[in-house]
């Protein structure tokens, strides 16, 4: 068993998909990477955990969401409402054209692996504190193996 202190020097990452298997695969391997998980179906779930959970440092979502927002304007509006949160976009149908990811985002092609999707996770959750002229605004590595 952890101990709360254990918990609360982990870093929070608010996951958004909307398929119960995947998000319940996709819960317990970044658990298994070290983040405290934090759970929403779609974006308007995701948006009340935001306003309601200040210790949320990083965003993962998939581009195919259902509702109205795609994962892309999803993310621009996280970017705008919570400029101190990371997000990291993730798709295995699409990549990003120009424009689509605001400042600050991260993008990762599916399949990714576990410890990949990780340290990914980790680059995003700095991207808002590194975000000044000149500095690198997001990134797109290919898919990386194993599906996550």
């Amino acid at each position: 068993m952890k101990h709360r202190y254990e918990i609360l020097d982990l870093p929070v990452v608010l996951l958004v998909k909307d398929e119960p298997l995947v998000r319940l695969t996709q819960v317990d391997l970044l658990r298994e990477a070290g983040f405290w998980v934090v759970e929403a179906q779609d974006a308007d779930e995701a948006f009340d955990l935001l306003r309601a959970r200040p210790d949320i440092d990083v965003v993962l979502t998939d581009v195919d969401m259902p509702g109205s927002l795609d994962g892309f304007e999803f993310a621009r509006l996280v970017r705008q409402g919570w400029p101190e949160v990371g997000v990291l976009v993730i798709s295995g149908k699409m990549t990003p054209r120009p424009g689509d990811l605001p400042p600050g985002t991260a993008f990762v092609a599916k399949p990714v692996r576990p410890a990949m999707l990780a340290r990914h996770l980790r680059e995003a959750m700095d991207l808002p504190k590194s975000r000044r002229p000149g500095s690198r605004e997001s990134f797109h590595p290919a898919g990386e193996g194993a599906s996550a």
